[in-house]
């Protein structure tokens, strides 16, 4: 059926940011200096996570796979948006189309299951601090980030199958700078209402599920350190800020997109924006601006050179 389609729709074609060809051309470098920053903010922190052996333990190793993470899902919209800011017809092939849709969704869904992950590792380390280095061994660290890939791969299969035997026979142009589900099932030639429905509802719940049990985690870890000590918030709080500050900006446009009623095109743009090409630039950055070991490390990278 795949042929099938290719056969009648072998691309589809992209209105971009903006019908204005000035808009475009102003946009270009911004959008080409976000990405060298995501790709290098990224790539440092992972860097520097493997060869600084004091950061060798569980926070940092969650942490390099989320930078990994980010890299890998800016790197999946952002350089096309990039390109096509200069070009006149915006084309995507069928099967390019497709593979958006599966890595987008691979790598958000990965990234949402990691930050659940990272969450239970703050809560380990403040409210288990004598058993941390026994629950939260290397054994288990890489089987937690391995279960966070698995479930975002299975994620993005689940929502890719719903799609690929739709058959798409006419109109081909979408409001967009990338391939988003529910674009692309508004331009199958059937009744796609029911559909729209399960694919937002796989996403919805994924993501809602997600954040839910980030806002038990760090809820708990709050409530248990204020509990328990005087100054013990204050300095729980300065460690999930961070955390907290990149699960609001990942999951509000996410969940805002996936189960908000109202179809507004120019936000759906900007939210696509912000956690596709915004929010991997800020992760590294939050991170590394309020993180004392990596800043230290940075300060050694320095005094070594």
């Amino acid at each position: 059926m795949e042929e099938a389609n290719q056969s009648v729709v072998s691309e589809f074609i992209f209105q971009g940011l903006s019908t204005s060809r000035e808009i475009q051309i102003f946009l270009l470098l911004p959008f080409a200096s976000l990405y060298l920053m995501t790709v290098v903010g990224n790539l440092f922190v992972v860097i520097l996570i493997i060869t600084d052996h004091h950061l060798h333990s569980p926070m940092y190793f969650l942490l390099a796979n989320l930078s990994f993470i980010d890299f890998c899902l800016s790197s999946v919209t952002t350089p096309k948006l990039t390109t096509d800011l200069i070009k006149d017809n915006k084309t995507i092939s069928f099967g390019g189309c497709m593979s958006q849709i599966l890595c987008v969704h691979f790598f958000g869904g990965g990234e949402m299951v990691l930050l659940v992950t990272m969450a239970y590792d703050r809560y380990v380390a403040i409210c288990r601090p004598l058993h941390y280095t026994t629950i939260m061994d290397r054994q288990k660290c890489i089987w937690l980030v391995l279960i966070s890939w698995i479930i975002g791969f299975v994620h993005a299969m689940s929502q890719l199958i719903l799609i690929l035997e739709l058959p798409f026979c006419g109109p081909r142009v979408m409001d967009s700078f990338f391939c988003d589900i529910p674009l692309v099932i508004k331009l199958a030639c059937t009744d796609t209402e029911t559909l729209g429905i399960v694919v937002n509802a796989d996403s919805g719940v994924l993501a809602t599920t997600c954040f839910i049990l980030l806002l038990i985690s760090y809820t708990y870890i709050l409530l248990t350190v204020q509990l328990h000590s005087k100054d013990g918030s204050s300095k729980a709080l300065s460690t999930c800020t961070s955390h907290i500050i990149v699960v609001v900006l990942f999951f509000g446009p996410v969940i805002f997109i996936y189960l908000w009623p109202v179809n507004i095109t120019w936000v759906d743009k900007f939210l696509a924006v912000f956690y596709t090409v915004i929010t991997p630039l800020l992760n590294p950055a939050i991170y590394t601006l309020r993180n004392k070991d990596i800043k230290n490390a940075i300060k050694k990278l320095r005094n070594h050179r």
